[in-house]
C-alpha cells in the first residue's frame, strides 16, 4: 500500500473517566468533592465493620486513592496521546492526521485509503472497527500497566514503525469477522463483538426467530448474535448463567471452550436471553451457530421500543418495530487488525 494523495491518518481517541467526571461536575476540585464524597459513603456501606473499625481520616485517605487512581489514568493518557501526535507527525509520512473523537465515529466519513490508529481500550477498537471496514487499524494501548489489551498490540512509541509498515506493504493482519444486521428498507448495523436484537427498556422484547428452517415466537430479554471476537464477551455472560443455573441443580455444565470462535471464524454464535414460554411463545431454538452462508432473522412484533445496536453503543441503533425484519450474518467485509510487522 503506497502512500497516496487522498490519504490521511486518522488518530480515534475517547474521553478518560476523569474527562468525563471534569465535564459533569464543571471543574476538577468540584468532581473531586463529589467522587471523595460517594466513594466515602460507598466504603461505609460496604464494610461497615471496617468503617467502624477505621478512624475518619482512614476512611478519607481510601476514598482519595481511588479518585487518584482514576486520576493517575487520565494523565496516563493524555502522555500517551500526545506520545501518539508526535510519532505521527513525522516528515517520513508526509500525510495529515485528523483526531475523531469516539462519540462522532457515527458521523465521520473515512476515506478509502486511510490509516486507523486508535488510542483506548479495547471497546474502543470494536467501535471504530465497525466504521472503518477494510481499513487497516492500529490499536494502541495508551497503559499497558493498567489494561491487559488483548486487541492491542502496539505502545505509543511503536506507532510510526507500525504506520511505515503499513504505508510499505510490511505490515501483518488479523482479518476479523463482522456481524451484519439488514433491514427490508436497506438500513444495516454492523458488529465488531455482537449485535443486540431486542427492546430498549426492561420490558420482554417480542419477535418471532426463524434459523435453518425452523422458526418460532419468542418473548425474551433480547437476543445477543456474536462473532469469534465478542464470543467471550458479553455472549459468554449468558452461558456462566446459564451454567451456574444448571450447576444449582446438580448438573455440571459441559465444557465451555467450545463456546468460543476464533476471531477469523466466519460462523456467529447467537443466544436468546431469559426466553419466556407461553401459550403464544415458545423456547425450543435458544443457541446456536450461525453457518457460513447462513441468516438468522427477526421479525419484530413490538409497536414500540425495538432496537437492534451494536458493541453495546445504545444511541447508535436501527428501530425494529412490529413489521420489521432484520436478518443478520456474516458481513462479507472484515476487520484488519495489524498484527504485527513482517
Amino acid at each position: 500500500m503506497g502512500m497516496r494523495i487522498d490519504q490521511k491518518i486518522v488518530l480515534v481517541t475517547r474521553p478518560t473517566q476523569m474527562a468525563a467526571l471534569r465535564r459533569k461536575f464543571a471543574t476538577g476540585a468540584q468532581a473531586k468533592f463529589q467522587i471523595v464524597s460517594a466513594k466515602k459513603r460507598e466504603l461505609a456501606k460496604r464494610a461497615p465493620a471496617m468503617a467502624g473499625a477505621a478512624s475518619p481520616a482512614q476512611v478519607e485517605q481510601l476514598a482519595e486513592q481511588e479518585f487518584a487512581t482514576l486520576a493517575e489514568a487520565s494523565e496516563q493518557y493524555d502522555v500517551a496521546l500526545q506520545q501518539l501526535r508526535r510519532e505521527l507527525d513525522f516528515d517520513d509520512f508526509d500525510l495529515p492526521v485528523q483526531i475523531v473523537d469516539r462519540d462522532f465515529l457515527p458521523n465521520f466519513v473515512f476515506g478509502p485509503n486511510d490509516v486507523v490508529v486508535t488510542v483506548g481500550q479495547d471497546g474502543l477498537v470494536a467501535n471504530t472497527a465497525k466504521y472503518a471496514v477494510g481499513l487497516p487499524i492500529i490499536a494502541v494501548n495508551p497503559d499497558p500497566q493498567r489494561i491487559d489489551g488483548v486487541l492491542l498490540p502496539f505502545r505509543a512509541d511503536q506507532a510510526r514503525a507500525a504506520v511505515r509498515a503499513v504505508l510499505h506493504g510490511k505490515a501483518r493482519y488479523r482479518e476479523v469477522t463482522l456481524a451484519e444486521a439488514t433491514l427490508d428498507n436497506g438500513q444495516r448495523q454492523l458488529a465488531f463483538n455482537e449485535l443486540f436484537i431486542g427492546s430498549r427498556t426492561h420490558v420482554s422484547a417480542r419477535y418471532r426467530l426463524t434459523i435453518g428452517g425452523r422458526s418460532e415466537p419468542q418473548s425474551s430479554s433480547g437476543v445477543i448474535v456474536s462473532t469469534g471476537a465478542g464470543s467471550t464477551g458479553w455472549l459468554s455472560s449468558v452461558f456462566n448463567m446459564a451454567a451456574g443455573v444448571m450447576g444449582l441443580f446438580g448438573k455440571p455444565p459441559e465444557k465451555q471452550a467450545t463456546m468460543r470462535l476464533e476471531w477469523e471464524d466466519p460462523r456467529l454464535l447467537f443466544a436468546v436471553r431469559e426466553p419466556f414460554v407461553s401459550k403464544s411463545s415458545r423456547a425450543g431454538i435458544v443457541a446456536g451457530l450461525v453457518e457460513p452462508g447462513q441468516e438468522i432473522a427477526f421479525e419484530s412484533d413490538m409497536a414500540s421500543d425495538g432496537v437492534i445496536f451494536s458493541d453495546g453503543v445504545e444511541s447508535d441503533y436501527l428501530e425494529f418495530n412490529a413489521g420489521t425484519t432484520a436478518r443478520v450474518h456474516a458481513a462479507k467485509r472484515k476487520a484488519r487488525l495489524v498484527s504485527g510487522l513482517s
